[in-house]
């Protein structure tokens, strides 16, 4: 496994971080053989937020860390600040930022937060308004690093220049969508954001430019690069893939890629999630994976996908570059 650094968390992090999305995690225990093995695999960091699997996910990994005593050895990236989409109402404001991590903390039986983001953006309000709180809850000593999840680079822009202006701490962290997988559809209700594609390249650069980690979320494409989905066979895509998600990833571009990212992994005797994932942790940014799996061989199979290399070549060649 590989480990990288995200300015304000002192642990070294694993480039694979363990999605907390699984049903599993409804019945507090359940889901500790799958953390046990993520952490024996070497992935030390765990994604949730405040609304998965109706809020009791923040529980389970609370409940797990509590019975092995390990919270010291484990990072924790959770999010709050959703909106309510039935309703479409915002969330970003101090009082309800509050009360989500507190809850958050209560259910993670912690006193902090490794890394701590808002889940959606509110561009109706000066992005230094929501900063000013968060350096609130930084100061407390509740969230280490911290930033926004789908926040666009604009608005990540306008959050750190009104810090550097106020002498206040930056977002340091960041959790676009982003893969090998073109997004031509956002498919969570809005407000999301992906930094996928040759139509976002700006946005990287920006990544870059400001070693702005980017955690990404979604990065097999809800399915397009999971190897179940094959090449040869686009008409079997609606067996494995709900209507949102090929709308979003079944595009005519990424057939193209899945089917290099095929040929490459049968010379690599690897598998095609292994050369998507191993794509995306070799990116110039530095990049995480979010993946979740049930399956304790799948969940091997995407940690070692940290350790397979691919040539400027190869990279290229499977994102459609040559």
């Amino acid at each position: 496994m590989e480990y990288s650094k995200i300015q304000n968390v002192d642990k070294k992090i694993s480039k694979l971080f363990f999605g907390s999305t699984l049903d599993i995690l409804a019945k507090d225990g359940d889901g500790d053989y799958l953390f046990d093995a993520a952490m024996d695999m070497g992935i030390n960091a765990i994604d949730t937020a405040r609304v998965y699997v109706d809020g009791l996910a923040e529980a389970a990994i609370g409940g797990w860390m509590k019975r092995r005593g390990n919270r010291n050895d484990v990072v924790i990236l959770s999010k709050g600040g959703h909106p309510d989409i039935p309703t479409g109402r915002k969330r970003l404001n101090r009082k309800e930022m509050f009360e989500d991590l507190e809850e958050s903390l209560k259910l993670l039986q912690t006193d902090y937060i490794d890394i701590y983001l808002m889940h959606r953006d509110d561009p109706d309000i000066p992005a230094g308004e929501i900063l000013e709180i968060m350096n609130e809850m930084h100061r407390q000593g509740k969230i280490l690093s911290f930033g926004g999840s789908n926040w666009t680079h604009q608005r990540m822009a306008e959050a750190n220049a009104y810090a550097k202006e106020h002498g206040l701490v930056p977002f340091t962290s960041a959790s676009p969508n982003y893969g090998m997988a073109e997004q031509d559809f956002d498919l969570w209700g809005g407000g999301c954001v992906t930094i996928s594609g040759p139509q976002n390249a700006e946005a990287r650069a920006w990544y870059l430019e400001n070693n702005m980690p980017a955690i990404a979320y979604s990065s097999l494409g809800r399915g397009m690069f999971t190897g179940r989905v094959k090449s040869s066979e686009p008409e079997k895509i609606s067996e494995i893939m709900d209507e949102p998600s090929i709308k979003a990833y079944g595009g005519t571009r990424n057939f193209e890629r899945l089917k290099r990212c095929e040929e490459l992994a049968k010379e690599k005797n690897a598998t095609v999630s292994q050369i998507a994932l191993s794509w995306l942790l070799h990116q110039e940014l530095n990049t995480f994976a979010i993946a979740s799996s049930t399956s304790e061989k799948r969940m091997k199979q995407n940690a070692d996908a940290a350790d397979l290399v691919l040539t400027e070549q190869e990279k290229k060649y499977i994102n459609l570059e040559e």
